[in-house]
């Protein structure tokens, strides 16, 4: 990658909202660090930074509504537990037994999905460090215990409204920067999009060799979507809030156009003649993409973006030879008017961006009461965990077990004093899957290795309380920020981080010593992570047939709200609200399974589900998704130059059909014209804009032969895994 490119990367990860949120939490630990240390002494402000460290994880960019009850849950948990360590110091191996069950509690706040996680590692962190805490003087147990547990209760408490106030302050940075960063993903999915866009010989023979890792985008543009949702869409009330929630609706939009550029193109690849057209479009890709790169810059630099002044490829320069029915040429200019959209989504962002063109207030609304995550905790999640095969269960339990363990690996070690170490390598190693645990083991013992040279240095040069002090919070900006982007970053950290702190609370030793002693343990504490992923495994095949079941049953919604019949009479585009909820779980159920298959493939080959038919049934979900959203795109943007009189029965027949054929019920009989009797050569007006009821009718027949194959796909998958 040239120079100037590596910059502008290093630029936006720098003005990212990830840096910017780790930042603000680093900036609340040295600002109450350094008031405990004003006013209580070098002591107390060390157990309360380690409050600080713990009531940290839960504070991510969220919506301001509910930021207190989000962030509440873990000093709440923290607290005692940081108390009964404290307390049992000097019996170490009851403090073991503490350890477990204390480690089990606190992992089941998993069940809460991606909230809970920050809760479950705050609370067993609260353990870790309390064990790096210097044992009190003989005597002095309860009243030591008290006074270092109120220091670090202090700091997690004093948190807590710095985390709301900044998250509040920020709300308005956050919007734009998750923006600009939804920019920067679809400027990648496109140029994904593009390297398709490539005659086949020139890529070999496979169909296409680029649809896994479309699918892996497309799953964590989904992820990516819906916290965006969160957090731009929550009352929008100012003008620019407006712009920016208009800015996202055009974006989803966007997303579903880039799906349908997919249409055709495996045709249209191998067809010599068209190679010249597919470098047209491909170019258009690339370049619409470049456009999205230069708007997500401006917004992130506060810049005002350049006007969208990229005209559309020309039509003319895809020649359309006299031939009748469906032939390349007609399909390559049907993929024109597609990337046609995507060229108007684009130039619509742009002038959303610059307030040129205002955005659709009713949409806005529509979305922001609908489409934004509770932010409640409810009971349902934990009441639904008491189940045998429930993951959450099953990894509180692994990772109770693996904890003890390590704990009592540790104290067998000559250097039993540090024994927080094995333990805290356990914990962040080991998570609820495989495929998770081992890139996290590899991350971690590469990052601690140079994170013990890092803080080795740091501790034997000397320096000064500010100087650590100054360190510890360097740390902590890094380790929060990277956590979900680059956890070999946030390893290397929360190595110095961990040091670095363990030295402030006294219990330190000598830099040479320190460094040798960490790696090993990091070592014994990666390896009893890994073995015990096989303890109470939760395989991907357990989760295939219930994430099989959702995405049918999405992709049969979906079917039937995208081809309703009221947009046919509808004068404008009025939100379709069960259609855009529908599209939502048809992406979201997708990329679930998408994401565990992916997962999957690092697991042992015996208790893999079958892969083959699994891979296909997404590749077809994805053209089925595809073909659907040229359907609705023709209902919504060119039903001008539809009939309904033609069309409404087809619509309608082709929905119960498609339902028949996604549940495996016996298609039902389409009244009058049967769509799979209609032959792929039918006569078509002499240009394609005249009348697209003949292409309605392709994409319905497609996406019956889809759906057949989904079903059997599924099946597939399915019927080796019944009863297990």
């Amino acid at each position: 990658m040239p120079l100037e490119s590596r910059l502008r990367s290093a630029w936006r990860v720098l003005l990212s909202h990830y840096v910017a949120n780790g930042v603000s939490g680093a900036l609340g630990l040295l600002l109450i660090s350094t008031l405990i240390h004003l006013w209580l002494g070098a002591a107390a402000a060390s157990a309360a930074t380690v409050g600080v460290i713990v009531a940290i994880p839960p504070d991510v960019p969220a919506p301001r509504r509910g930021k207190l009850l989000h962030m509440l849950p873990a000093p709440l948990l923290a607290l005692p537990l940081f108390l009964v360590v404290q307390r049992l110091h000097d019996q170490p191996w009851l403090l073991g037994l503490l350890i477990v069950p204390a480690s089990f509690l606190a992992f089941l706040a998993m069940a809460w999905g991606k909230r809970g996680a920050p809760v479950a590692i705050a609370a067993v962190l609260a353990l870790v460090f309390s064990m790096a805490v210097p044992a009190p003087a003989e005597g002095e147990g309860w009243r030591a215990a008290l006074i270092t547990t109120f220091h670090f209760g202090l700091g997690a408490l004093l948190y807590l409204p710095w985390g709301v106030l900044t998250n509040r302050l920020l709300n308005g940075r956050y919007r734009v920067q998750i923006i600009a960063d939804l920019m920067l993903s679809l400027a990648a999915l496109m140029r994904l999009q593009a390297l398709q866009f490539t005659p086949v010989l020139a890529l070999g023979e496979r169909a296409n060799p680029l649809m896994g890792a479309l699918l892996l985008r497309q799953a964590t543009l989904a992820d990516q979507l819906q916290s965006a949702r969160d957090i731009v869409l929550e009352a929008p009330s100012s003008a620019r809030q407006q712009q920016l929630a208009g800015m996202l609706l055009c974006a989803l939009e966007l997303r579903d156009h880039l799906v349908a550029s997919a249409l055709d193109l495996e045709q249209l690849r191998r067809q010599p003649e068209q190679a010249e057209a597919l470098a047209l479009l491909r170019t258009e890709l690339l370049a619409q993409a470049d456009a999205l790169e230069s708007l997500a810059d401006a917004l992130l630099w506060a810049r005002r973006p350049e006007p969208g002044v990229r005209p559309r490829p020309v039509l003319g320069a895809l020649h359309e030879p006299a031939q009748a029915g469906f032939s390349p040429a007609r399909l390559a200019r049907g993929l024109y008017y597609r990337i046609g959209h995507i060229h108007d989504e684009v130039g619509q962002l742009v002038a959303l961006a610059r307030g040129e063109t205002a955005p659709d207030l009713a949409l806005v609304r529509v979305y922001w009461q609908m489409f934004v995550s509770s932010t409640g905790w409810g009971w349902k999640p934990f009441m639904g965990l008491w189940r045998w095969r429930a993951a959450p269960l099953r990894h509180a339990i692994r990772a109770a077990l693996a904890i003890g363990v390590g704990y009592a690996l540790s104290r067998l070690l000559p250097w039993h004093e540090h024994a927080y170490w094995i333990v805290l390598t356990i914990i962040v190693v080991l998570r609820g899957s495989l495929a998770q645990t081992l890139e996290r083991r590899n991350e971690r013992v590469a990052g601690t290795l140079l994170g013990c040279v890092i803080a080795s240095a740091l501790l034997a040069a000397g320096l000064p309380l500010w100087a650590l002090l100054a360190c510890v919070t360097l740390a902590q900006a890094v380790a929060h920020s990277f956590t979900l982007r680059r956890y070999l970053f946030t390893a290397v950290a929360a190595t110095v981080l961990g040091l670095v702190q363990a030295h402030l609370l006294g219990a330190g030793g000598s830099a040479g010593f320190v460094l040798l002693e960490r790696i090993v343990d990091t070592l014994i504490g990666a390896g009893v992570a890994w073995a015990f992923a096989y303890v109470l495994p939760s395989w991907e095949r357990q989760q295939v047939p219930t994430l099989v079941a959702r995405t049918l049953a999405a992709q049969v919604r979906h079917a039937r709200e995208a081809l309703g019949l009221g947009q046919l009479q509808a004068v404008d585009n009025h939100p379709e609200l069960a259609w855009r909820l529908a599209r939502r779980e048809a992406y979201d159920s997708l990329g679930a399974l998408v994401q565990a298959t992916a997962r999957a493939w690092k697991e042992p080959r015996a208790v893999r589900p079958p892969l083959a038919p699994l891979e296909r049934m997404q590749a077809h979900c994805y053209q089925l998704l595809a073909q659907l959203t040229a359907v609705k795109s023709m209902l919504l943007l060119r039903r001008g130059h539809l009939r309904s009189e033609d069309v409404q029965s087809p619509l309608a027949a082709s929905a119960e059909r498609l339902q028949a054929l996604l549940t495996g019920a016996a298609p039902a009989a389409a009244p009058g014209l049967r769509l799979d009797d209609m032959p792929e050569e039918v006569s078509l007006p002499p240009l394609v804009e005249a009348d697209l009821t003949p292409w309605l009718l392709r994409r319905l027949r497609l996406a019956e032969d889809l759906a057949q194959q989904l079903r059997s796909e599924a099946m597939a998958v399915v019927t080796p895994l019944r009863g297990e």
